[in-house]
């Protein structure tokens, strides 16, 4: 996308303009009306158009022909050029989006130095679309649990089609880059990837930063769903959206048009659309939060993104990315990891889930001495991993039963974190902690423990029933 399309109904100047360019090493095409102008930029979108805004026998003239460029293809950029140009004419140019406008005859110097700034400003374009597709690629899910497999096996899935997806899953868990994952490994990769909000937008102003807006002093002003065309928007945390917005983003789904705020114009778009919440949409239908119709239109192929609860095993894998990922973004010593921190990592708790564990890295790495491995010490602590010279500190419960329950309260503890931290694998949770595999199952038996599969993989619990029955 590096040529310059040349657009004018004089054959003379179109060819003075492309042998111009052509002598400064440009390589051009030549369009005489509208239709071959939007015939040129279909089969291959420009790195710049140069336009005339009268075209003698064309259907569309060159403000019409403007429109339609910065509709479909927002990133050429486009400079105006006129004999009959007056002041009017120029802010109707740049109010729909031009990046110059030149009046005939132009200086030839004047129409070079526009032309390059305008060239460098698409490459600059291209460049940062191509930053954001790598950043996107390169974003990949990290992790190897059952879990994890079996979520990107669906995510793989999806990929090839453009159905709706909707990606359910706690806070931090890695939905949006389960979406950028979609995307990158989409046919619509090359187009863009627009993020929506839904939580942090504010509610009057929904439908502008949706839609977009034209107004008499600014001119047209796309929304987030044209920046989008050609691409995939990103509804995230679906169910903030306010109620009055579900019902236009639902026309929008069935038209594929919109209005823009402010404007009498239809906008055609060409979307695909992913969805996430970490709500149960279902209870918010019925507590009449969400239209149950704009949920069917969304959730066409639900997905659940599990929690870092569920895949434990990947702790280890996504620590050690977050540690190399913060060496090349921000420069911070790497370190290595300490089996003790990475056992303490996969029994802890993960309310915020992979966020959090990110988060957590980037501190240590801030806060710690830049030598050695992490080690468990440097870790948040809770009461129960306290300790003071190598003595354990009972928790307050724990503390007031007696000897032969308190063991069988930990037994029972120790083994449930252990199964968890593996995945639910009996036999690397036996080798880690010292057991031969059926005194391990014996002993679990015994205590109450069963597994169970969930989310891909296997979990274990505690059977109620039996440790009552003990008791």
């Amino acid at each position: 996308m590096s040529d310059i399309l040349i657009v004018d109904d004089e054959r003379d100047i179109r060819e003075l303009v492309s042998d111009i360019l052509e002598d400064e090493g440009y390589a051009t095409r030549l369009a005489g009306n509208s239709d071959d102008c939007m015939a040129a930029i279909n089969a291959e979108p420009p790195g710049l158009l140069i336009l005339d805004i009268w075209l003698k026998d064309s259907r569309m003239d060159g403000i019409d022909i403007l429109k339609a460029v910065k509709r479909d293809n927002p990133d050429i950029p486009v400079v105006i050029i006129s004999g009959h140009g007056n002041i009017e004419i120029a802010v109707a140019a740049i109010k729909q989006g031009a990046y110059d406008f030149i009046e005939k005859p132009f200086n030839i110097d004047q129409l070079m130095v526009v032309i390059r700034r305008a060239m460098e400003t698409s490459r600059l374009r291209r460049e940062n679309s191509a930053l954001k597709r790598r950043e996107v690629t390169n974003a990949d899910l990290i992790g190897n649990s059952a879990a994890f497999r079996s979520m990107l096996g669906q995510l793989e899935k999806v990929t090839r089609s453009n159905g709706r997806v909707m990606l359910s899953g706690p806070a931090g868990s890695g939905k949006e880059i389960a979406a950028r994952f979609i995307h990158a490994q989409s046919n619509r990769a090359n187009g863009p990837f627009v993020t929506v909000n839904c939580a942090g937008v504010e509610p009057e102003r929904v439908e502008e930063v949706l839609f977009g807006r034209e107004t008499a002093e600014r001119g047209v002003e796309p929304g987030l769903l044209e920046e989008a065309h050609g691409g995939v928007v990103y509804f995230d945390e679906v169910a903030d959206m306010p109620l009055g917005t579900q019902s236009k983003i639902l026309r929008v789904l069935v038209d594929q048009q919109f209005q823009r705020v402010g404007g009498s114009d239809k906008v055609r778009v060409d979307l695909r659309v992913i969805s996430s919440t970490n709500k149960d949409l279902e209870e918010e239908i019925r507590a009449d939060r969400f239209r149950e119709e704009l949920f069917h239109r969304l959730n066409v192929v639900p997905i659940d993104v599990p929690p870092l609860e569920e895949r434990r095993e990947d702790i280890p894998l996504l620590a050690e990315h977050f540690i190399e990922m913060c060496h090349e973004t921000q420069g911070l010593t790497p370190r290595a990891l300490s089996d003790e921190a990475i056992a303490l990592m996969q029994t802890m708790a993960w309310p915020g889930n992979v966020r959090q564990l990110k988060n957590l890295i980037e501190r240590v790495l801030i806060l710690g001495d830049s030598t050695g491995p992490i080690e468990a010490r440097e870790l948040p602590n809770e009461e129960e991993r306290e300790s003071e010279e190598g003595r354990v500190v009972l928790s307050g419960a724990l503390a007031t039963l007696p000897l032969r329950e308190a063991r069988e309260a930990f037994e029972r503890e120790y083994l449930l974190t252990q199964i968890n931290r593996f995945g639910g694998n009996i036999s690397r949770t036996a080798s880690f902690v010292g057991m031969e595999r059926s005194a391990l199952h014996r002993k679990l038996k015994s205590l109450g423990v069963v597994t169970s599969n969930k989310a891909g993989s296997r979990v274990a619990h505690v059977d109620e029933e039996v440790t009552e029955a003990a008791e």
